[in-house]
């Protein structure tokens, strides 16, 4: 078995969310494992076009429990996405491709792709390959590309901070999503999933203002401001087509 279900075993039946707490290289990790037939969304406006800025207001826009969420891609000071950003086959933000300043810039960066499969796909691969996604936040830096980590990592930096992302399967049928409870630096961040998760692909999502929910550990972190883009299963979620 991989990933997690390899790691750690349950004595009660599987959730439609699965988070544990795991460490790796002396740094401990919450991951939380989601399944391609749980309804997994994006969030980031009300209907009245505002943005929800919170976990807290995802379950009062839906009135539906969430059992997961976490802050899902880097956001302006408005809270508007700063790449790409597709929301129930709607296309807020176009796919921003050059390099740039900060960590979104640092390339190769990529999408993650929520429709039938689950899938991180670098930027340049996903404007090749034009995948029709019901949900798709754009991120960078790219953690794992095809297996390699992120070729301007560095082993032994001191850029350390809380940071959080999703990797998911080869055969897209799974994504874990991982936020670090200590300060951990880029290179032993992306290991995590290349080496303990073995996804061939992982996303950065944010450091410093990352954030998570897990209804059952009671975990809902605060402590920072409004959020942009969040991902998250909604409780009674799973699709049943």
């Amino acid at each position: 078995m991989r990933g997690l279900l390899g790691l750690l075993v349950l004595a009660t039946p599987a959730a439609a969310v699965t988070c544990n707490d795991i460490g790796h290289l002396g740094v401990s990790y919450t991951v939380c494992e989601v399944a391609a037939s749980e309804n997994l969304q994006l969030f980031l406006r009300n209907d009245d076009g505002d943005i929800l800025g919170s976990f807290r207001a995802v379950e009062d826009h839906e009135n539906r429990d969430l059992l997961f969420a976490m802050n899902a891609g880097m956001y302006h000071d408005d809270r508007d996405p700063v790449g790409h950003y597709v929301e129930d086959g709607v296309q807020e933000m176009r796919v921003i491709a050059s390099d740039g300043p900060g960590n979104f810039g640092l390339l190769p960066n990529g999408v993650f792709c929520i429709a039938d499969t689950l899938r991180v796909i670098e930027t340049l691969a996903y404007q090749a390959e034009a995948p029709e996604c019901t949900y798709a936040t754009q991120s960078g830096p790219m953690l794992v590309i095809d297996g390699a980590l992120h070729p301007r990592f560095i082993e032994n930096s001191d850029s350390r901070f809380i940071r959080n992302g999703v990797g998911t399967s080869a055969d897209g049928q799974t994504a874990w999503f991982a936020i670090s409870n200590d300060a951990v630096n880029f290179h032993d961040f992306a290991t995590l999933f290349r080496d303990r998760l073995q996804t061939p692909n992982a996303l950065f999502f944010d450091g410093k203002v990352s954030r998570m929910y897990d209804a059952a550990s009671g975990r809902s972190d605060f402590g920072f401001g409004i959020l942009g883009p969040m991902v998250g299963v909604l409780d009674g979620g799973a699709d049943t087509n």
